[in-house]
């Protein structure tokens, strides 16, 4: 086990759900200092793709922090269910992104927890900032 810890919020959206979305990613330090912000747009998806998509985007911009305790924070409920197993992953344009999260979080110390949306705003700026520069490209 590692002997340090990196939170990571993570957050998708979608305007239209489905629509223009995107995911925002924040890698804090345990004293909550900012170490990384990350955001990714992906064009008409939903807010479920996107919340799955920002895992995704955390996993691929881990570099350093791969040996530490990873500490995944997201606001929806159901994606952090079915990430702990609890939940069945049923739709088809998710099932792929689930199985690669999977996939890359072997021999990794991660856990997936649950927050309230007001506590992973740092998150939700990253997924806003991303839409609205992408927004002229929408309309």
């Amino acid at each position: 086990m590692a002997d340090s810890t990196i939170k990571i919020f993570c957050d998708g959206g979608s305007r239209g759900n489905p629509g223009p979305s995107a995911a925002g990613v924040v890698f804090l330090s345990t004293k909550d200092e900012v170490l990384g912000e990350f955001n990714e747009y992906f064009g008409h998806q939903t807010n479920n793709y996107a919340e799955y998509s920002a895992v995704l985007l955390a996993l691929r911009n881990l570099g350093e922090y791969k040996e530490e305790n990873i500490e995944f924070y997201l606001d929806s409920q159901l994606v952090v269910r079915q990430l702990n197993g609890e939940y069945k992953v049923k739709n088809a344009n998710i099932k792929p992104l689930f199985l690669e999260i999977k996939e890359k979080i072997v021999g990794l110390d991660v856990t997936f927890t649950h927050v309230y949306r007001e506590d992973n705003k740092l998150a939700d700026e990253q997924v806003n900032i991303c839409l609205d520069k992408h927004a002229d490209l929408d309309t």
